[in-house]
């Protein structure tokens, strides 16, 4: 999935948990972000922290990768 903005960034991650099973609660007590910032997160709210979402995605088994457009497969 091409993510070009952070609402489909929020519904990737929205769509991993509800795949994995995991309730925003379960989430928030694994990791340690509170369910509001989960929420906030999955529906594309703009000042969410980057480090945190990003540990998130990696929490849920989520690769994150950055390429050039027009570049093929090279990774930045």
């Amino acid at each position: 999935m091409k993510v070009s903005n952070v609402s489909s960034f929020g519904s990737k991650l929205r769509e991993r948990r509800k795949k994995l099973g995991y309730t925003q609660v379960y989430v928030s007590e694994v990791s340690g972000m509170s369910v509001s910032f989960l929420s906030d997160l999955e529906n594309g709210k703009e000042t969410v922290e980057l480090g945190k979402a990003l540990h998130l995605a990696n929490l849920l088994g989520l690769d994150l990768e950055l390429k050039e457009r027009g570049s093929g497969n090279d990774s930045l």
